[in-house]
């Protein structure tokens, strides 16, 4: 079934030129990533999901790249946003991979222990026959067969290796293994870090051949391998922990790519803010601030210590969160993801007009 985008080979072109600009802090302005819905998705939609396993427990491979394809024929993408559709099995699927039981309903993918075996017991290995990791090849394989290079296959939320830990053990049990196991910790988070790699070197090597770039679960393009990097598990660990298990996968999965974003997710995560500056590979941070917390935009010191430690910077923000950004910080180095995009196609176009406006720059769209 052939794909019928609004989006064609010089928006291709276009994207590939800002973004590369981007990267290579060439571009006088900020990245913004606009996306809307203009239709009604109809009465196949009403039960959707974005979480892959829990619509496969309804829907064959086909039936799901039958009702994607339909989500994303009614997309419209704006400013540097472009087509995507990302393997969506759940935050920190590797858990699944290495036998973890994995919970799928449609609102999230969870994890829970296949066995309660203490940390300095588990035996992590590559499993090329799990049921999960097949998965996850074949979708990506099935929707570039269909898609071509119309679409840009985004990579699957690996995780970071203490959640992928503690999805292993339990939240709670880790936290009393970072004390009582340290070393055990270390030892484990290394072998998950190995892996972690080889899962995405192995499923790149799929959604390569499509040849649209790499993107993966965050609002990123890069012409490489890219990946948003995390470790949510942060928000409860000391900056001295952080420098002792998190440090090292990050400095590691840092140099295995080529476009290196990290997921500074919530207020308990700023204290490690001065390690991430320091990793030189690393190209940008990720502010979320987290549910019930201001929005991006009123956190315009941590915006500017990112920027100023020679980092770029993403962060979702309605429209006058971005204008704000702009305003107060230039916007040269930002990502602006307008969230939530519930905007019309006219109103979009007003407000790329306004940041211009604001910016003293120019589209070329």
């Amino acid at each position: 079934m052939t794909i019928d985008l609004k989006f064609y080979e010089e928006d291709w072109q276009r994207i590939a030129q800002s973004w590369n600009a981007f990267w290579a802090g060439e571009l006088d302005r900020p990245i913004v990533m606009l996306e809307i819905a203009t239709g009604s998705f109809g009465q196949d939609f009403v039960n959707w999901t974005p979480y892959i396993p829990a619509a496969l427990q309804n829907l064959s491979i086909d039936e799901l790249l039958d009702r994607e394809q339909v989500r994303l024929e009614q997309m419209r993408w704006y400013g540097d946003a472009f087509p995507k559709w990302w393997l969506n099995y759940g935050p920190g699927i590797v858990a699944g991979f290495l036998g973890t039981n994995v919970h799928a309903v449609p609102d999230t993918v969870w994890f829970s222990p296949a066995h309660q075996t203490p940390i300095e017991e588990l035996a992590l290995t590559y499993d090329p026959t799990n049921r999960w990791w097949r998965s996850v090849q074949e979708v990506a394989q099935r929707a570039i067969t269909r898609w071509g290079s119309a679409v840009c296959i985004g990579q699957t939320d690996l995780g970071g290796n203490l959640d992928i830990l503690a999805s292993m053990v339990t939240t709670e049990q880790l936290l009393y293994d970072v004390m009582d196991y340290p070393d055990a910790v270390v030892r484990q988070v290394a072998t998950i870090t190995t892996l972690w790699q080889r899962y995405y070197d192995e499923l790149e090597a799929v959604i390569s051949h499509a040849g649209r770039g790499s993107t993966n679960w965050g609002p990123l393009w890069a012409p490489q391998r890219s990946y948003m990097l995390q470790s949510d598990f942060s928000y409860m660990l000391s900056p001295a922990m952080f420098e002792r298990f998190v440090l090292p996968d990050l400095e590691s999965c840092c140099a295995a790519l080529d476009y290196p974003f990290y997921h500074l997710d919530g207020k308990g995560q700023i204290p490690h803010v001065p390690h991430l500056l320091g990793i030189e590979r690393l190209r940008g941070i990720q502010w979320q601030p987290g549910a019930g917390q201001p929005l991006g935009h009123h956190w315009l010191p941590l915006l500017k210590q990112i920027r100023d430690g020679k980092k770029l910077c993403q962060v979702y923000v309605p429209p006058e969160g971005a204008l704000t950004i702009v305003r107060e910080l230039g916007g040269k180095g930002f990502i602006l993801a307008i969230d939530p995009p519930t905007l019309t196609e006219a109103e979009a176009e007003d407000f790329l007009r306004v940041l211009a406006a604001e910016g003293g720059f120019t589209w070329t769209q």
